[in-house]
């Protein structure tokens, strides 16, 4: 090979190893950046080993030598010289997050891991980690190892005092309230037996509740001091370092189903995400209905219809640059158009009595998923535009000749055919759309929704209530949290759920593009 014809397939390689080494490195990225959140994502759901830690406190004046309940961190967290110091993670119930230390390798006295040491979450969301003594039944110590029978009674008792006072007392007080509205007299016969029946169902919660006040556990905290809780806060317990591996993997796939079905507590630093992740699957789904016609719509009429001129240029680059604006001024023409101007009139056309109490005039969930649709627009524009360009005029011209309108012929023949440029349109707008924070923060996604905008009341849709979001949830945990441990695992756990999230409803796009794309080449044979 002469040295022209080598430099020349030189020169043309260079782009293909060029391209090829960049996608190595994003798909490297990439890889890095899904296993760091499931490793840390992990931490949140495995249940750790609980450690009693007896170290010397340097700048103690008085009792140097200090026991804490703790789980380990990290064993070389900080190396200075030939000094490790050691991470540990306290979880105490008068303190708002959990307390870490820090501690030199040299001056731990007893690291050990006792078996009598428990992991207790309240109902409140607080947590606790001490050394299991009792259970206590009217002053009376039952053993230890009787805590899980009395929990087990315990729960049985307060499923049942929420069965009598949601399905028996509520149906009561419903009836009570009809015969008010009609007007009925005091001493009715059908009052005085639902006035009974009424008192009936409050003994029996009463009773139910004297038995759940005589159950307490008795525990002792790492400093000897003792400490006294109602069995009926305890929404759960574990022995830690009597769990096998078998079980550690089964209490690790309940908290997995906790985090995805119960509502955040203790400022979102602990419990589930449910809330914020049902409002962000409603939200990208109202914002899919919402972009797909539009943006179908307005491509058709810049392929098919619009006219090869000045304007049409301008519009098409007006498209295009709405593609890179940036997402927060989305957010601020929401609050102010959507949310100010519209919805300000909806409320003075619908809702003059409510006034100056907003109710379509205030962010939410529908201005929230307007607002995606507008940064999504431009995408599904330009996806489907590309689509309908890949339609060969002959199919047009052949429609055409066999006496089809143009509306026909784009309805029956162009759109069937660009079908899956309109799909990745929709896929790339998912994408973009459940990953964006900042204009949400303006419209609509709040910190805590304790309401989802879907429930069982008319009109079951509230396009006017505030919702929860992953990516707010993440933002809120990233800004707030000042540790790494069990408040920031939870951070990387939603990342997690969050890309799952997106990874899902991309892969149900695709899926449907596939089949159109099947059906496609199906027609073009």
């Amino acid at each position: 090979m002469s040295d022209g014809k080598w430099f020349k397939a030189q020169k043309e390689g260079l782009p293909v190893i060029t391209s090829a080494a960049l996608v190595g490195i994003i798909l490297l990225l990439l890889g890095g950046i899904i296993t760091l959140m499931l490793f840390k994502g992990a931490q949140h759901f495995w249940p750790p080993s609980l450690y009693k830690v007896t170290y010397i406190e340097e700048d103690a004046s008085d009792q140097p030598v200090k026991t804490i309940y703790a789980t380990l961190l990290a064993d070389d967290f900080v190396t200075t010289g030939s000094e490790t110091r050691w991470l540990f993670n306290e979880a105490r119930l008068d303190q708002f997050t959990d307390q870490q230390y820090l501690i030199p390798k040299g001056q731990l006295i007893e690291l050990s891991t006792p078996e009598s040491l428990i992991d207790i979450r309240l109902t409140s969301g607080n947590r606790l980690f001490a050394s299991l003594q009792s259970v206590v039944f009217d002053q009376h110590a039952i053993a230890a190892d009787e805590i899980e029978a009395r929990w087990r009674e315990v729960t049985e008792h307060q499923e049942r005092i929420l069965d009598l006072t949601v399905n028996e007392l509520a149906a009561v007080h419903s009836e009570l309230a009809e015969l008010d509205r009609r007007q009925v007299e005091a001493d009715a016969p059908a009052r005085v037996k639902l006035l009974q029946r009424y008192q009936e169902i409050n003994q029996q919660i009463s009773v139910l509740q004297k038995d759940i006040d005589r159950y307490r556990v008795r525990v002792r905290l790492a400093d000897g001091s003792a400490r006294s809780l109602a069995l009926a806060d305890i929404e759960e317990y574990r022995l830690l370092n009597q769990l096998s591996g078998p079980q550690k993997a089964g209490a690790a796939l309940e908290a997995i189903w906790r985090f995805v079905s119960e509502k955040p507590k203790r400022a979102n630093n602990v419990g589930g995400v449910f809330p914020a992740l049902f409002g962000t699957v409603v939200m990208v789904l109202m914002m899919t209905v919402i972009v797909t016609p539009l943006g179908v719509l307005a491509a058709i009429y810049l392929n098919e219809y619009a006219p090869a001129n000045m304007l049409t240029s301008l519009i098409r680059i007006g498209v295009n640059n709405l593609a890179g604006v940036p997402s927060i001024v989305y957010g601020v023409f929401g609050l102010g158009f959507f949310v100010y101007q519209v919805g300000g009139n909806i409320d003075k056309l619908f809702f003059s009595e409510q006034l100056p109490a907003p109710t379509f005039g205030a962010p939410g969930i529908f201005w929230a998923a307007l607002t995606m649709a507008m940064l999504t627009l431009p995408v599904v524009i330009v996806a489907t535009e590309e689509g309908l360009r890949r339609v060969p005029n002959t199919l047009r011209q052949a429609s055409f000749a066999l006496g089809a309108t143009k509306f026909e012929t784009i309805w029956r023949t162009v759109i069937p055919m660009a079908s899956p440029g309109i799909m990745t349109g929709v896929i790339l707008a998912i994408a973009r759309g459940a990953g964006e924070v900042a204009p949400l923060l303006l419209v609509g996604a709040v910190k805590f929704a304790p309401s989802l905008p879907v429930d069982g009341e008319f009109p079951y849709l509230h396009l006017e209530r505030q919702f929860m979001h992953l990516g707010v949830l993440i933002y809120d945990g990233a800004f707030h949290s000042n540790n790494i441990g069990h408040g920031s695992s939870m951070m990387f756990a939603s990342c997690l759920l969050l890309l799952l999230v997106v990874l899902s409803l991309n892969t149900i796009a695709v899926m449907v593009r596939a089949r159109l794309r099947r059906q496609y080449l199906a027609m073009s044979r």
